[in-house]
C-alpha cells in the first residue's frame, strides 16, 4: 500500500515563512504529478500547486511568487516553500500523488493518493 505524510506546519505571524514536506512510502512502482491542496474552514478545497515528474509547476493565481513547490524523486518526497504567508493562507494542507503500484498479476494500476493533512494558521 501507499502513504503520503505531510509534515511542516504551524503557526506563523503574517509575512513569515514555513516548508512542507510530503513523503510518500509504500509499494510504489512509480509517481507521476504530485500536489498540494488547501481547504479553509467552510471553504472547498483548492489546489495550490502540482509538479510533474519532469519538474513542470503550476500555481493557483493567489500564490505566484510567494510559494515554491519542488520535489526530490530520489526520496520520492514533495516540498512547498511558502514565504510572505498571509492570513488568508491559513488551511489545511494536503498533499497528493498520482502513484502506480503493482498488483498481483503485474499490472500497473494508478491512482490519486492523499496525506492526512497539516494545518497552517498565518496570524498575529
Amino acid at each position: 500500500q501507499v502513504q503520503l505524510v505531510e509534515s511542516g506546519g504551524g503557526l506563523v505571524q503574517p509575512g513569515g515563512s514555513l516548508r512542507l514536506s510530503c513523503a510518500a512510502s509504500g509499494s510504489i512502482f512509480s509517481i507521476n504529478s504530485m500536489g498540494w491542496y488547501r481547504q479553509a474552514p467552510g471553504k472547498e478545497r483548492e489546489l495550490v500547486a502540482t509538479i510533474t515528474g519532469g519538474g513542470s509547476t503550476n500555481y493557483v493565481g493567489s500564490v505566484k511568487g510567494r510559494f515554491t513547490i519542488s520535489r526530490d524523486n530520489t526520496k520520492n518526497t514533495v516540498y512547498l516553500q511558502m514565504n510572505s504567508l498571509k492570513p488568508e493562507d491559513t488551511a489545511v494542507y494536503y498533499c497528493n500523488g498520482y502513484i502506480s503500484t503493482v498488483q498481483n498479476m503485474g499490472d500497473i494500476s494508478w491512482l490519486d493518493y492523499w496525506g492526512q493533512g497539516t494545518q497552517v494558521t498565518v496570524s498575529s
